[in-house]
């Protein structure tokens, strides 16, 4: 690996899985302007993610519709024929 490359700040970071508030602790160094109180009485910086390894199909089996914003709607809108 190249020296000098990698961001060198690095720290404790939550991010919660939006679609369904499950929430882990980890190390990034991801920017965010909102903070959480975790399950250690400490604070955080919060990063939320729309999806993760406890939502994703792939990982649950499970296949679930995630329609966040009306992504479907705007699709169909933008590539709809105009007749």
């Amino acid at each position: 690996m190249k020296n000098g490359i990698h961001p060198e700040n690095y720290r404790k970071v939550v991010f919660k899985d939006i679609s369904n508030d499950e929430a882990f602790l980890t190390q990034s160094c991801a920017n965010s302007k909102e903070t959480i109180v975790w399950e250690d009485g400490n604070e955080y910086p919060l990063i939320k993610i729309e999806i993760s390894n406890t939502s994703h199909p792939y990982f649950t089996g499970k296949m679930k519709f995630v329609d966040t914003a009306g992504r479907i709607e705007k699709f169909k809108n933008k590539y709809a024929r105009k007749k």
